[in-house]
Formats: structure tokens, C-alpha cells, sequence
């Protein structure tokens, strides 16, 4: 009968329950910074730098594949890179699919 009791809210005052509120808000405020400035900042800088570099392809980068297939950039539309991955051997692949820029053409 006493842990009936034990597990009771207090009987003085309710005036806690407002500032447990607003800590709780203050508490909920601190780690969304956190996970803003650890998280989701650092990956839409990256997601940002992978635009500009499959934007900014050129005729003879030597690029590689998200699949690790590497060669040189021969012909280009908005959608699709060809690349020459032997002597007279040339592969498409979607653009979205380049994983880095190795080599900028001179």
C-alpha cells in the first residue's frame, strides 16, 4: 500500500510544472542546434560540393564511377557522361552515377 502512495504526484504546489516546461523547450532547442551544426549542415555542404563537381565536367576529366570504373570523359549531355575506360571502349553512365573528378582536363 505504501509504493501506492510513493508513486503519487506531491500534493504542495504545481507551480514546477510550468518551468519543467520551459526547460524542456530549452533542452529540445540546444539539441536540434546540435544535430543541425553536427549533422545536416556538413551534409548539404557536401551534397552541394557533388552538384557543382558533376555540373562543372568537361571533355578529358578523368573521373571515376560510384561503382569504381575510372577513364576519361568524352562526350557529354545533361543526363548522360561517356567515358573511354580502354582504347575504343566507351561506357554511358548517368550523371548522378560520377563519384569524383581524379583529373581536370588541362
Amino acid at each position: 500500500m505504501n509504493s501506492a502512495y510513493a508513486m503519487g504526484v506531491p500534493g504542495g504546489g504545481g507551480g514546477g510544472a510550468a518551468g519543467g516546461d520551459f526547460s524542456f523547450i530549452i533542452m529540445m532547442a540546444v539539441l536540434f542546434g546540435i544535430f543541425y551544426f553536427l549533422l545536416i549542415r556538413p551534409q548539404q555542404k557536401k551534397q552541394k560540393e557533388i552538384k557543382n563537381m558533376i555540373a562543372n565536367l568537361a571533355h578529358g576529366d578523368l573521373v571515376m564511377t560510384s561503382g569504381g570504373i575510372q577513364g576519361k570523359v568524352v562526350a557529354l549531355t545533361d543526363t548522360v557522361v561517356t567515358i573511354e575506360i580502354a582504347d575504343k571502349v566507351k561506357i554511358k553512365v548517368a550523371r548522378n552515377f560520377i563519384g569524383a573528378v581524379l583529373q581536370k582536363a588541362s
